[in-house]
């Protein structure tokens, strides 16, 4: 996989050894980051800047390529006190937007499905702005199946959707699963009735929803505020 800018493979030189080889403009003149290169003994090497602006535009001079991402295992969230489900994001930006709140939040796992979803791509590296790395992601066959064992985990499953209570009125339990659904069409039925509780966001204007990341931010915030 391919990333780009500065912030971006900074974070990635904290686990040098996912990188595969780093690549940086002739006009690249950011001495701590050549330095961390050089000192981790990571190969690099010296390219026209036309040729990273063909890749990526916003490239700041530098890509490196990595490993692609190893996803977790759920039982490794078992522990944690909130979840959070994205049920077939789509939105690649949207994904890196939603990551870079929740390790913002100190909330560190996420679920995805394997099929119909979006997955951990560069746009998604990129737009989280390296908070991917601190933020474990589980990608899983089926998402009913996945909340029905966390239910059995002890969490309480809360899906956020019309129709349902006002957010400011939720009482969260002790372990949290937040259940975003898909930009256009919402939490899927089967999902939706494995719920524990339905989660709204008052819409009080003529738009009757919003950015999926910005209701994912707007719940995530008042959830950790409790």
């Amino acid at each position: 996989m391919k990333i780009f800018g500065k912030n971006n493979v900074k974070e990635a030189l904290n686990n040098p050894k996912n990188i595969k080889k780093i690549y940086l403009a002739q006009t690249f003149k950011d001495k701590d980051i050549i330095k961390l290169i050089k000192d981790n003994h990571i190969s690099y090497e010296n390219i026209n800047s036309f040729a990273l602006d063909k890749l990526e535009k916003k490239n700041q001079g530098i890509m490196a390529v990595i490993d692609d991402y190893e996803y977790y295992d759920v039982k490794d969230m078992i522990d944690d006190n909130v979840i959070v489900i994205l049920d077939h994001l789509e939105d690649p930006h949207n994904f890196g937007a939603i990551i870079r709140t929740l390790e913002a939040a100190g909330i560190k796992s996420v679920i995805i499905p394997k099929d119909r979803s979006v997955d951990v791509t560069p746009t998604v590296y990129k737009t989280s702005t390296g908070a991917i790395n601190y933020v474990k992601i589980a990608r899983v066959t089926n998402l009913v199946n996945t909340i029905n064992m966390l239910k059995d985990n002890n969490f309480f499953i809360y899906g956020a959707d019309m129709n349902g209570i006002d957010y400011k009125k939720v009482s969260y339990s002790d372990k949290v699963v937040l259940v975003i659904g898909n930009e256009g069409h919402g939490i899927s039925n089967l999902v939706r009735k494995s719920c524990d509780e339905i989660v709204s966001l008052p819409m009080k204007g003529n738009v009757n929803s919003l950015n999926a990341s910005v209701a994912a931010s707007i719940l995530i915030y008042d959830l950790i505020s409790r």
